[in-house]
């Protein structure tokens, strides 16, 4: 990895401000911001961390991206996973190089270029989305960076199910992925990775249901927050705004069972967290009534 700033590098151009931009340095090509206007070609040959001057003689520090800054300024038709949900599912699902990897709800491609980036030349990384607006927004994602080699996109709704079998991890990131739990399965080898991710509790109770009932075994279901600190060395403190949600995160791995062992894994369940009922009369102690 050279030191200096070549043709072809993605590199993170940021002011005091901290306002960045992300660029794939390109000969001829210029940037145009509120600091002025930058030339690719000066670029050429600059130090990473180094500053440069635009134009109107404004500084701009010269930066290597990490995964966060690439994830947060990818183009986007809408919400994207967030990069603190995104390492820990790519945790979670045991993703490093040469596994083989499924998602289906391609999305904006901020978990697609996660997972690519993770799996190495040596894995494959699988991703199904319906809409064709939206797997060409992540194609150009994908392209940016190089890493359209390690992905193979379909266009398709999954409830026809998947292509691909023995993957070792898939992740769910659909409006509603009980229904495509049998897919899924199908899709995935004994004792693989299963992830999905909902926005509400509703959607949560009823995956935690689904999953239950069928060949899956421990069952996880996650939140994540984070809370930023404003860095002003005087007075160093949480930041005024969060996010507050993101969303439910829920985990589990592919098995094998029988019917009869999935009722009694349910029943061992209620069993250990029984519904609560009202005391009998005679265990119950009449409160009098307060007056003021």
């Amino acid at each position: 990895m050279s030191d200096t700033v070549n043709f072809g590098d993605v590199v993170m151009l940021m002011g005091k401000d901290r306002r960045s931009f992300i660029r794939t340095v390109t000969p001829d090509a210029r940037l145009e911001c509120h600091l002025g206007v930058l030339e690719h070609n000066a670029l050429v040959g600059v130090r990473y961390g180094a500053q440069v001057r635009t134009h109107l003689g404004r500084k701009l520090f010269v930066l290597r991206p990490n995964h966060d800054d690439i994830i947060r300024h990818l183009q986007r038709e809408g919400q994207i996973i967030y990069p603190k949900d995104l390492g820990y599912i790519a945790l979670k699902l045991g993703i490093r190089p040469g596994v083989r990897a499924l998602e289906a709800g391609t999305g904006s491609g901020a978990l697609t270029l996660t997972l690519a980036m993770l799996v190495g030349d040596e894995g494959h990384v699988y991703s199904y989305e319906r809409r064709q607006r939206m797997q060409s927004r992540a194609l150009t994602n994908l392209r940016r960076f190089g890493l359209l080699g390690r992905v193979t996109f379909h266009l398709r709704d999954i409830a026809r199910g998947f292509d691909e079998t023995g993957v070792d991890a898939l992740f769910l990131d659909v409006r509603e992925p009980w229904d495509f739990l049998p897919q899924a399965r199908a899709a995935l080898r004994g004792g693989g990775f299963f992830g999905a991710l909902v926005p509400t509790i509703n959607q949560v109770m009823t995956l935690v249901e689904h999953l239950y009932r069928g060949p899956w075994f421990m069952l996880e279901v996650e939140e994540l927050l984070l809370r930023q600190y404003k860095t002003i060395p005087a007075r160093i403190r949480p930041d005024d705004q969060m996010v507050g949600h993101t969303g439910y995160l829920i985990f589990a791995r592919a098995v094998e069972r029988d019917a009869e062992e999935q009722r009694e894994q349910l029943a061992e369940t209620e069993a250990d967290h029984p519904t609560e009922t009202p005391a009998d009369d005679e265990d119950t102690q009449e409160i009098p009534a307060v007056t003021g």
